[in-house]
């Protein structure tokens, strides 16, 4: 519904103080609309307790709703066809204000009923829920700093479980609470519009069912505005329940994806490193001297603003200057017995600051950062291409660990390091590029403006299944319980070629050509370049299975084909020239962007150091499909030679057959003819069918025959 505003529930876990902003908000209008409501509900509990002054009820309740576009709601307060609507409202409820009776139970049940039930259930929910949020607030802030004053020096591991389970319980409940808080006062937003509209309409049913249709005030003009009205509540109930469907649906998917995120040091193996970040916020406990040897720590978000560092303390609506960063040296250093300490110190050396970071990750992650703004990298065009570069400077101050990111941002193919050879299918993989191909530019492969798409789809796609479909595949499901299904094999079983990599899906999008390897590094660097900008780390991992037939990504745990890709659809195919992790392919799809039919879609994934494992097995499948083929060619065409022959055969035994036939009539005609002529010496001739028969003939027969 246009004019809706929502609490984006996605950025409950980082709580950042923009959130807070704007969650207090959300609560100012959540009680201005908790204000107005009782007014409302005073007035029509007038209604339905006097009805002796049933005039003066009315009156009050249309004064309220001509109020209603005066009224200063934080959100939705031009919302110009409720106040129309509202203001119909009031001039039909002046003109019923000389009514003095009404059916009380219908009041009871259609106008006091939804509003009682607004104020006493969905206004309270907000307050609980308010509490419970703040409760859940106090204990995470409590465990944390818990959390944050464990000793580095006297480490107790069993102390030290103890704070790290209070941190991801409390981090847990927060995160629960808060999206549900949030959830409510989304919906909020819906039912105070239902609670306006739904009372009135009671109102007005009950008024109508009383007065009847002969009533002069009721006329067919009001029914159809309340029939419209009507209408219009349901569309708002039914708009509301596919979001609050859609956010219950988000806050599943967001407590499961972040789970591990409530613990406060993760693990550096599942979630790596990114060094060549020129932009990054975050809390961090700082440090403020309260005497010679005295100090505290405060915690405040922090995040960098060009080469600026910024804090903002919660419930903030803009942030401060911390520090200007420019220039300024970034070290590693113990600090009062805490942990993942940093300092920060200007160029001049007049200022520094003591941080502390959350975790390992967040403290060299920071320090990486810092030190890439101090060397004004942000200010080029290319700030990850180039921090990239200085990572060596921040491995000084923290130690070293492998990640993705700062492995691949230092590698991006130039057009003039390429080798003349590339692992590539189809004609590419056969020779070397043409001098034609290598002229093109950049832009003439990969648009500028193509969209990139960081993740896959959906587990089961409609359209890949559909390609599926349309090149002979069936696009089933992968038995996650090892079921043979009725027998029949599947296609992985029945090829001869039958090889699984995990890999990691980076991206894809459209290109312009699928004949010159030049097209697979330039989508490389585009995608590792666009997930850098945006801070865009997650990837989705699956299992690439290589057939004869099509490559297919199955997710790992539930065992579902999430896309299929034919083998003759794979026209390209190549794996970076010094980072053999990264490789990608060209698909040719019918439709797409441009006008023409085909369209070309290059998929990037990383693997692990098997790019040209992956590209062997892609080639040997191509070459495995194609012998193959020409195998099926020439036996289809020796069956055709044997039914040629065979058609032959038989269209000679038939003639022979014909011939033996005539010959054998020819026999007849001539045995039938013989008897009829005499001879000279008065006798006949008779021809006998067999020798047999001859031979059996005695004297006498031949007598016989002769008188005869």
């Amino acid at each position: 519904m246009p004019g809706i505003d929502k609490l984006p529930i996605e950025e409950t876990l980082e709580d950042s103080p923009q959130t807070r902003s704007l969650l207090g908000v959300f609560e100012e209008d959540a009680t201005a609309i908790s204000n107005y409501m009782n007014q409302l509900y005073q007035a029509m509990r007038r209604i339905y307790d006097a009805q002796n002054e049933l005039s003066a009820a009315t009156h009050l309740t249309s004064k309220l709703l001509k109020e209603y576009e005066k009224q200063r709601f934080p959100l939705g307060g031009d919302d110009e066809v409720m106040s129309s609507t509202l203001q119909q409202f009031s001039k039909v409820i002046d003109e019923l204000s000389s009514c003095h009776a009404v059916l009380s139970t219908q009041l009871a049940d259609a106008m006091m009923f939804p509003i009682t039930q607004f104020k006493e259930r969905d206004l309270k929910e907000i307050l609980t829920l308010k509490e419970v949020f703040q409760i859940a607030s106090n204990d995470h802030d409590a465990a944390i700093n818990r959390y944050s004053r464990l000793s580095k020096k006297r480490e107790n591991d069993k102390v030290k479980y103890e704070v790290t389970e209070d941190v991801y319980t409390s981090r847990k409940k927060q995160h629960q609470t808060m999206m549900h808080y949030f959830c409510a006062l989304n919906t909020l937003q819906y039912k105070k519009k239902i609670a306006l509209l739904e009372p009135l309409l009671g109102y007005m049913q009950a008024q109508i069912s009383f007065f009847k249709m002969g009533s002069e005030n009721l006329n067919d003009q009001l029914e159809e505005f309340l029939t419209n009205i009507g209408t219009s509540v349901q569309n708002v109930r039914r708009e509301m329940d596919s979001d609050v469907e859609t956010m219950q649906q988000t806050i599943e998917d967001l407590e499961v994806a972040s789970d591990p995120l409530y613990v406060p040091d993760p693990d550096p193996t599942k979630f790596p490193v990114h060094r060549n970040l020129t932009r990054k916020a975050g809390y961090l406990n700082a440090r403020n001297k309260t005497g010679l040897v005295s100090s505290t720590w405060d915690r405040q978000f922090y995040f960098t603003q060009g080469g600026n560092l910024m804090s903002q303390a919660r419930g903030d609506v803009a942030g401060g200057l911390a520090m200007d960063i420019d220039n300024c040296s970034v070290m590693a250093v113990d600090c009062e017995d805490r942990r993942y300490c940093f300092q920060i110190t200007s160029f001049d050396g007049k200022k520094s600051s003591i941080l502390q970071a959350e975790s390992k990750k967040d403290h060299e992650e920071w320090i990486c950062t810092i030190n890439n703004i101090s060397k004004q990298i942000y200010l080029s065009e290319n700030p990850e291409e180039i921090a990239a570069r200085v990572n060596q400077s921040a491995l000084e101050a923290v130690t070293p660990s492998p990640s993705f990111q700062q492995r691949h941002e230092s590698l991006r193919p130039a057009g003039q390091s390429r080798p003349p050879t590339a692992r590539t299918s189809s004609s590419g993989s056969l020779g070397s590029e043409s001098t034609n191909l290598a002229a093109l530019s950049l832009d003439s492969l990969v648009a500028p403006d193509t969209p990139i798409q960081f993740d896959i789809i959906s587990p089961v796609c409609e359209d890949q299944s559909g390609q599926a479909k349309a090149s002979g595949q069936g696009g089933r499901r992968t038995n996650p319980f090892g079921e043979s299904g009725g027998g029949t094999k599947s296609e992985t079983e029945e090829s001869i070629l039958h090889q699984l990599f995990i890999v990691r899906f980076l991206g894809s999008m459209e290109v312009k050509s699928d004949d010159n390897p030049d097209v697979v590094y330039e989508t490389m660097r585009q995608i590792l370049a666009a997930r850098a900008i945006h801070n865009i780390f997650r990837m989705t991992e699956s299992h690439l299975l290589v057939t004869c037939d099509c490559l297919k990504l199955i997710d790992p745990q539930t065992q579902v084909t999430r896309l299929t890709f034919p083998l003759p659809s794979v026209v390209l195919y190549a794996t970076h020239q010094e980072n053999k992790r990264l490789f990608g392919f060209v698909l040719r799809t019918s439709g797409g962007r441009s006008e023409s039919n085909l369209s070309s879609v290059c998929y990037i994934f990383e693997s692990n150091n098997e790019g040209e494992k992956i590209c062997d097995s892609v080639g040997l499948a191509k070459q495995i499909a194609l012998h193959a083929e020409l195998d099926r060619r020439a036996s289809e065409k020796q069956k055709e030679i044997e039914r040629v022959k065979e058609k032959q055969q038989k269209e000679l035994s038939k003639q022979k057959q014909i011939e033996k036939d005539l010959e054998e009539q020819s026999r007849l005609i001539a045995a039938s003819s013989r008897p009829n002529q005499a001879s000279s010496e008065g006798q006949f001739v008779v021809l006998s069918s067999s020798q047999s028969e001859e031979s059996d003939l005695g004297e006498e027969g031949k007598k016989r025959e002769s008188e005869a």
